[in-house]
């Protein structure tokens, strides 16, 4: 009995000992595609290292710090960080301390900041104005920025967020998706927005939202069955990377669209919205021009939700995103019916019995009226 509990016991202990490792992997994957990295070197006045310097980098919205020390070679990095505006300060004994304000890294950047530190006391504070580097210096990745405001204030139909990515040179969007009449054979490309990078088919890509793959099953990007990925309100920012990304991102020989969702900060934020369209305000197209063709129907609301603060302040936080979509939309086809010749009316066209149409499908439209009618081959 006593062997029997042991081995449950051990099971249930290798079991949550796997379960705790591949979480944490999984999270050590997570911050290497979104979170970005800070890194540079500390000198004297002279170009001289000074090792041992403490570095401390504060995200302004949630008050969270990271503080790490320069080692003997003069160097320093701070990896993991959330795509934010942060707050940079350098001390070291025997020299004034060194802020940098209003540093913004965005998703999956690689920033190089260095700073030279003047003799003083730590007590002292040098504000640096120089503004960072816009060129990423410590990657050769061909790669655009989509800010949170860019998502919010550029108007999108349908709200499709991807749709953004191009804004950026090298991303264009391929229309081949089949027509909604063509019933669900719609649905063999996947249903998302199909972008072609660089040259490369739209199936080559790779769409990641917090670090996690959302190909959908055709390997295309992700979206509902109208097309559009929603959720707009809850994306930070992305980034469209079109070239020599390193081996960490992977599963692309296209692009990598690499998007964050928001987080709560220390101030509570949040917006409620309805998107409508309605085929009353439309006008008519131009198949519906004449007689009494009423104007294809067509009903889309999409409304929802947004909120996020703090739970405790600089330490815990929440968010929330709700979006729905509700539409209705009648479709104006046009199809090719026979003609009255076909279906045995006089026409003053007619020249030869010989030229008629001749295919046996006609007959399933076709009372047979008709004596120059041929009989199915």
């Amino acid at each position: 009995m006593y062997g029997l509990v042991s081995r449950k016991f051990t099971k249930t202990l290798a079991s949550l000992i796997l379960v705790v490792f591949s979480l944490s992997f999984t999270a050590s994957m997570y911050s290497q595609v979104t979170g970005a990295t800070l890194s540079g070197t500390v000198t004297d006045a002279t170009g001289a290292i000074i090792s041992g310097a403490q570095v401390s980098i504060k995200n302004i919205a949630t008050g969270i710090s990271k503080d790490v020390t320069v080692d003997s070679s003069g160097f320093y990095t701070v990896p993991n960080l959330p795509a934010g505006v942060y707050e940079v300060r350098v001390t070291a004994a025997g020299f004034s301390t060194a802020l940098q304000s209003n540093l913004t890294l965005a998703v999956g950047a690689q920033q190089l900041l260095n700073f030279p530190l003047k003799i003083g006391t730590t007590t002292e504070t040098v504000q640096v104005t120089a503004a960072a580097p816009q060129i990423e210096l410590t990657s050769s990745t061909l790669t655009g920025q989509v800010e949170s405001k860019t998502v919010l204030d550029l108007p999108l139909n349908g709200r499709d967020w991807t749709s953004l990515a191009t804004l950026h040179p090298g991303v264009n969007l391929i229309e081949n998706q089949m027509d909604y009449a063509s019933g669900s054979a719609r649905g063999n490309r996947g249903f998302g927005a199909e972008l072609t990078v660089s040259g490369q088919r739209t199936s080559n890509n790779n769409y990641r939202l917090d670090g996690v793959s959302v190909n959908d099953y055709a390997n295309g990007g992700p979206g509902n069955v109208i097309g559009a990925a929603l959720g707009v309100d809850a994306i930070q920012e992305f980034s469209v990377l079109t070239g020599g990304f390193s081996a960490e991102y992977g599963k692309a020989t296209g692009g990598v669209v690499n998007a964050i969702t928001k987080s709560g900060t220390n101030a509570f934020h949040g917006d409620v919205y309805e998107f409508i369209r309605n085929s009353a305000l439309d006008s008519r197209d131009y198949f519906s021009r004449s007689g009494d063709t009423p104007v294809a129907q067509f009903r889309r609301n999409q409304f929802g939700a947004a909120a996020g603060g703090p739970i405790i302040k600089d330490k815990t936080f929440i968010f929330g995103d709700y979006e729905g979509m509700r539409q209705a939309k009648g479709i104006t086809t046009t199809i090719t019916v026979p003609s009255d010749t076909a279906r045995g009316e006089p026409s003053n066209t007619l020249q030869t019995p010989t030229k008629q149409i001749t295919e046996p499908q006609l007959h399933q439209f076709c009372a047979l009226r008709s004596p120059i009618l041929p009989s199915a081959r």
